[in-house]
């Protein structure tokens, strides 16, 4: 009986067929598409798209300036006898654009560079020494984050005009290093402070002092993040133009002011302009792509776990 009974329902259920799959969300059958050939086509003109305005820059310093006054860049396509080198000779030519290039180095590189060195020191600090009123000091730096640059411009100003250090590369430096403490040490901080504290222990068990424990331990686990920091105050204080404007040396500017200076009163100096703004973009373009491996890794850094 058990038998006939069991033979019935597999007879019943051959007839009934195979159970219909239950239907995906509209969201999930779109995600499945995106990851087709159209989506990819459609991700890579986006990103030529993005790309235009520097693609243009750059055939543009490759075009004399008669060639750019009569025609635009995507002539080259058509006519690619316009392109030339003589622009950028005209660059090295020209002593202001040079050593407005020097200039930006010596502000950009010592400023990238107390950033990171006092940021990492403060953020140890602050994660994993006690000393009175660290959590208030903590705050205090949150706080200093919302304070807008524009804001200090004019108080800023007469000091350094009193102490004596208005319109010097240091005085610029000490001002990019100022507004980029706060930044660097709250990102450092709450980097440092993911670091299992077994881990510490175990090197004090060992006899390690604070300054070995930082160098050894704590440096080389927050390379990442410490690697992020450092790309963003060189972007940050590489392309400002309104502080250098303000503090920087007349006589010497960095290469924003420099490059805002070869404005003629009835046209734009493109010839020159365009080889410059384009050395200007391309140098902080390598130095993130040198770094870029770090600066992934910083940037995810504690979202898996």
């Amino acid at each position: 009986m058990t038998t006939s009974t069991e033979a019935a329902e597999a007879e019943r259920g051959a007839q009934a067929g195979p159970a219909a799959e239950p239907r995906q969300p509209l969201g999930a059958r779109i995600a499945a598409r995106a990851g087709g050939g159209a989506m990819r086509v459609f991700l890579v003109l986006v990103a030529l798209f993005w790309l235009m305005p520097t693609i243009g820059l750059l055939l543009s310093s490759l075009r004399g300036a008669e060639d750019i006054a009569a025609t635009g860049w995507w002539k080259v396509f058509t006519v690619p006898s316009e392109l030339t080198f003589d622009n950028y000779q005209r660059l090295l030519d020209n002593s202001t654009i040079t050593d407005s290039l020097f200039s930006t180095v010596m502000i950009t590189v010592p400023s990238t560079f107390l950033v990171v060195v006092i940021g990492s020191l403060a953020g140890y600090a602050f994660a994993w020494m006690e000393f009175p009123g660290r959590d208030w000091w903590f705050l205090l730096v949150v706080g200093l984050l919302v304070v807008p640059v524009q804001v200090a411009l004019i108080p800023v100003s007469e000091l350094f005009g009193t102490i004596g250090i208005f319109e010097t590369t240091f005085g610029v430096v000490m001002f990019h290093t100022a507004f980029g403490l706060p930044f660097a040490i709250f990102l450092l901080r709450n980097f440092f402070a993911e670091i299992p504290r077994e881990l510490l222990e175990a090197a004090r068990l060992d006899g390690a002092g604070e300054i070995r424990l930082f160098t050894r331990v704590v440096m080389p686990l927050g390379g990442p993040a410490i690697a992020s920091l450092g790309i963003f105050q060189f972007l940050w204080v590489w392309n400002d133009m309104l502080v250098a404007l303000i503090f920087a040396d007349s006589d010497s500017p960095p290469i924003t002011v420099a490059l805002q200076q070869q404005v003629r009163q009835f046209g734009n100096n493109i010839d020159v302009l365009a080889p410059g703004a384009f050395v200007s973009m391309v140098i902080p373009l390598a130095v993130f792509f040198a770094f870029q491996r770090q600066f992934v890794s910083g940037v995810m850094a504690g979202a898996v776990k």
